[in-house]
């Protein structure tokens, strides 16, 4: 089955309150025994070229170091010039989309998933996602945390540690919990 004529899949990235399909959960296993592979691999290019397989989109210069995880995989897009340091984790239930020359300190999380604050509506499993969008020329530092619905500008910097709960705009370095703008962060060229 084409997993985007699932129904259940089609209100997840809708964003409307949702319950994992038969198909859902068998591509999320699926692409779970498939990254536990992938990640033992040690020659990069084969570890890499392997790990892009399983996502939407894709561009030149991919990288990432062991381990990497995602829910899906179908639900990410990514440009050109990608970094990823160790144990960097995308739930890609919602959908993300990250620009050009992004790099990824070590412990990224990417959060799409939100779960009900009624916990009447919690005990069923179901839940909602919104969207994370990482513009171009992002750095997100080591054990930063991206909440669902952000969207970074170009040319931001999270500052390591940093818990993003709101979206930012162009050229700034944000820090902290939650996240503010520190200052600033114009190109010099």
């Amino acid at each position: 089955m084409n997993i985007e004529n699932d129904s259940s899949y089609q209100k997840m990235i809708n964003g409307e309150l949702y319950l994992e399909s038969k198909d859902l959960a068998a591509l999320r296993d699926d692409v779970r025994d498939k990254l536990m592979e992938y990640n033992r691999i040690s020659n990069n290019d084969e570890r890499n070229t392997k790990i892009k397989s399983l996502m939407k989109s894709v561009g030149n210069r991919f990288f990432v170091e062991p381990t990497i995880y995602f829910s899906y995989g179908v639900n990410i897009t990514i440009g050109d010039h990608f970094y990823a340091n160790h144990d960097v984790m995308l739930c890609d239930e919602g959908k993300i989309t990250i620009g050009n020359d992004v790099k990824f300190g070590p412990k990224v999380g990417l959060y799409t998933p939100q779960h009900p604050l009624d916990p009447s509506i919690r005990r069923t499993e179901a839940e909602t996602v919104a969207p994370i969008t990482i513009g171009n020329d992002v750095w997100v530092g080591g054990g930063a945390s991206i909440l669902p619905g952000v969207t970074l500008g170009n040319n931001v910097v999270v500052g390591a540690g940093s818990v993003v709960t709101h979206s930012f705009p162009d050229n700034v370095i944000v820090v902290g919990n939650p996240a503010k703008v520190l200052r600033k962060n114009e190109p010099k060229a």
